[in-house]
């Protein structure tokens, strides 16, 4: 069956060519796909932490915020210059969209008696004026205030922060997050530039929700390309030694990597953090294929001096129950993973078997169409045995040694780790 499958293949090699271009292309329309930058989404909707969380947020306010630290390198805050940089970014972080409230030690609301009146005024103002009586003031206070001590400042006085709380809105959060972002960048710029004698950094959970699609966006442009060159070189130079069977295999994985995220965005499959590795994964995954059906399609044809659609019906005759079992089996893994608790690996699962189950068919039917029609050099070799063969050979006569110690070490691997 599986020989006569092979001959249609070849037969029909133009037409499964031209249907598999126009089916990647048509999974196009999935593109862009979007990106949840919502902390939120690590959790399901009935998960009972995420709705204390909501209700508590609901009966008072959001605490989304963005937190400058300052670190002036002489490590001394309680200057006249590092507080009158306070002050300035205190004043100017107001401007941030959907802030609410800014707190730092700056406007930290003192309470001070006075005869029988309380007074309750901003802890520093006009900080470039205060004498170093008011400077030991204000250490005294901000030392040995709770509310400050360790939150704000830190108790060597050596770092302090200004955090910004901001209500996003509930919609648009893939705009809204990226827009506080640029902002707090920016004033942080300001800041290095006003006064370089402070070092600025940045945190809180704005700027960790931006970090997800700003990593997919920097492995998209330099990772997967770094990707795609080493497989490049390892397929030309070492394994394949041909340029037909690596331009081949690029195809499948490219192919396959596109259609997969491509069908996730038409079932409306939102990217998160975890769902933004599923490329890299499902190109990993999908190069097996092709090497399987290539390596003994070239063994065919140098070695044992068969044709080219001889080596071709041979090499899937070989391969077809193995690729078969191999995509079935690791796409059944990654489906599993619709059983955890945590949506995105859901996403992330569904998304990599969606590209394994491509990546096979593909390998099965694109990939020894095109090598039928690719020109592929067919001059026979003798070959000697060679390391594989020696390896084999050492497996195979001390296969019960090998079990039982391999196994063995695993097993004693587990107990070690579970008893940590």
């Amino acid at each position: 069956m599986i020989e006569r499958y092979a001959h249609g293949v070849i037969r029909w090699r133009y037409l499964i060519i031209i249907a598999t271009l126009l089916l990647v292309a048509l999974t196009f329309s999935g593109f862009p796909l979007r990106f949840d930058n919502d902390y939120r989404v690590f959790f399901s909707p009935d998960n009972p932490q995420l709705v204390a969380f909501e209700e508590l947020q609901n009966t008072y306010t959001k605490n989304d915020g963005v937190l400058f630290v300052l670190a002036p390198k002489n490590g001394q805050v309680l200057t006249n210059e590092t507080l009158g940089a306070v002050e300035w970014l205190t004043n100017e972080a107001w401007q941030m969209p959907y802030s609410i409230r800014v707190d730092s030690i700056s406007n930290f609301q003192h309470t001070s008696a006075d005869g029988d009146d309380l007074i309750v005024e901003d802890l520093i103002t006009n900080a470039m004026s205060l004498s170093e009586a008011d400077i030991v003031r204000v250490k005294d206070i901000a030392l040995s205030e709770p509310l400050l001590i360790n939150r704000l400042i830190s108790q060597a006085a050596h770092v302090t922060g200004i955090n910004v709380t901001v209500q996003l809105p509930d919609k648009n959060l893939e705009t809204a997050v990226p827009e506080v972002v640029a902002f707090a960048r920016e004033l942080a710029d300001k800041i290095r530039t006003r006064y370089p004698h402070i070092e600025v950094h940045l945190t809180g959970i704005v700027m960790m929700s931006n970090s997800f699609p700003e990593a997919f966006q920097g492995d998209m442009f330099s990772l997967i390309p770094i990707m795609y060159m080493a497989i490049l070189i390892l397929l030309g130079f070492l394994l394949l030694h041909a340029f037909s069977g690596t331009f081949a295999t690029l195809l499948v994985i490219s192919f396959s990597t596109v259609a997969a995220t491509g069908l996730a965005g038409l079932f409306c499959i939102v990217l998160s953090g975890p769902s933004s590795a599923a490329p890299i994964m499902i190109l990993t995954l999908a190069i097996a294929d092709s090497v399987h059906f290539l390596v003994t399609f070239g063994h065919e044809m140098r070695v044992n001096g068969r044709d080219k659609h001889e080596a071709i019906v041979e090499s899937l005759r070989v391969n077809f129950g193995p690729i078969f079992l191999t995509s079935l089996t690791t796409a059944v893994g990654f489906l599993s993973m619709n059983f955890g608790d945590v949506p995105p690996f859901h996403d992330l699962g569904n998304i990599v078997a969606m590209g394994i189950i491509i990546a096979f068919v593909l390998s099965v039917s694109f990939l020894p169409a095109l090598m039928a029609i690719l020109p592929v050099r067919s001059s026979r070799v003798q070959t000697d045995s060679h390391a594989m063969d020696h390896l084999a050979d050492f497996v195979i006569a001390w296969r019960h040694w090998l079990m039982w110690s391999v196994g063995g070490g695993y097993g004693v691997v587990d107990c070690l780790l579970a008893t940590q």
